[in-house]
């Protein structure tokens, strides 16, 4: 879904599918441009299923999809999306490497679909490729990993991002956002907005609608010291703050702050914190190969010891049991 292409019609989207991919994001990146196609009268789209191989691919969910191509038989596209799921710390073989890299040099727009910036930065598409002002997003549980591994890529938490020559989105319904942007942009608002109401999309998201409810909603209170609160504590995971610097910047007293958390959310400042960075750790154990005094590290820990100990009280599995799958 490059962000300017001016024909053939239909304009051709591939999508590459990689094992356990989300099936979400994809019909939901696919479907707008399938009614758009049906509410106009024309084929103003068309897309291509790819995998490695040619041969079909499961989802996060167990289904499968068939392929249409294996990469040996796809030598230029105006697009590719890349869909991954919640496994995509596996990098891609040195054969779909160079197959995507052809495609780079060749003026493809690369993006990827929800975790999809993982194998497009494993292939080393994105550190030196993203032209100024370009930034990839991905879903918001994933970016802490994603930055992790790859600080020196630009990234944002945006919805999606459409740029020259790269795209992404946080997935879930965030691509059907995306793909709206592209009906409206191609072919003009009125047709998304038909297409949107064929979806019982009530309002098109622009991409800086946030990806995640607002604290109000999530914490389900509407007190402004406690929801500055978990936001601080939220934004300072990898170098936890004092909770006295936490009370003090939310504007109350340490023990106004403790009776806030215990009151609203049925936990002690110190406990929600603490389950937070825990929280973090077990994506990063999940979904990176960061060695685990690392990922103790970006979550506040001094040292593999407390880290492992602390981890081991919350989850009753050690972080090597985790990252073990055991």
């Amino acid at each position: 879904m490059r962000l300017d292409y001016a024909g053939p019609w239909p304009e051709p989207i591939g999508f590459l599918l990689l094992p356990r991919f989300s099936m979400m994001a994809f019909f939901s990146a696919v479907e707008p441009l399938r009614i758009a196609n049906r509410v106009s009268g024309k084929t103003l789209f068309e897309w291509l299923l790819i995998s490695e191989d040619g041969g079909p691919v499961s989802a996060s969910n167990g289904m499968t999809l068939l392929a249409d191509r294996s990469i040996d038989e796809v030598q230029v596209l105006p697009s590719l999306a890349v869909c991954s799921g919640f496994e995509p710390e596996c990098h891609p073989t040195r054969k779909l490497t160079r197959w995507l890299h052809r495609l780079d040099a060749a003026g493809c727009a690369l993006g990827g679909l929800d975790t999809g910036g993982f194998p497009l930065a494993a292939a080393g598409l994105l550190d030196e490729k993203l032209v100024d002002g370009e930034r990839i997003t991905l879903h918001w549980e994933s970016l802490p990993a994603f930055r992790e591994l790859y600080p020196a890529i630009a990234t944002s938490d945006e919805l999606f991002e459409l740029g020259a020559r790269r795209f992404s989105c946080a997935g879930g319904a965030a691509a059907m956002d995306m793909a709206l942007e592209i009906i409206a942009r191609r072919h003009g608002a009125q047709l998304a907005n038909d297409v949107s109401e064929q979806l019982v999309h009530e309002r098109i998201r622009t991409r800086h609608d946030q990806q995640r409810m607002s604290l109000v909603r999530r914490l389900g209170t509407h007190n402004a010291r406690l929801i500055e609160a978990v936001a601080l504590m939220e934004r300072h995971v990898e170098w936890p703050l004092a909770l006295a610097d936490v009370a003090r910047r939310s504007g109350v007293s340490l023990r106004h702050l403790q009776r806030l958390f215990e009151r609203e959310l049925g936990r002690s400042p110190r406990d929600w914190y603490l389950a937070l960075r825990l929280e973090r750790a077990r994506h990063l154990l999940e979904e990176t190969d960061l060695d685990i005094l690392s990922v103790g590290l970006a979550c506040g820990f001094a040292s593999s010891s407390s880290f492992s100990r602390a981890f081991r009280e919350n989850f009753s599995k050690t972080p090597r049991q985790v990252r073990r799958g055991i």
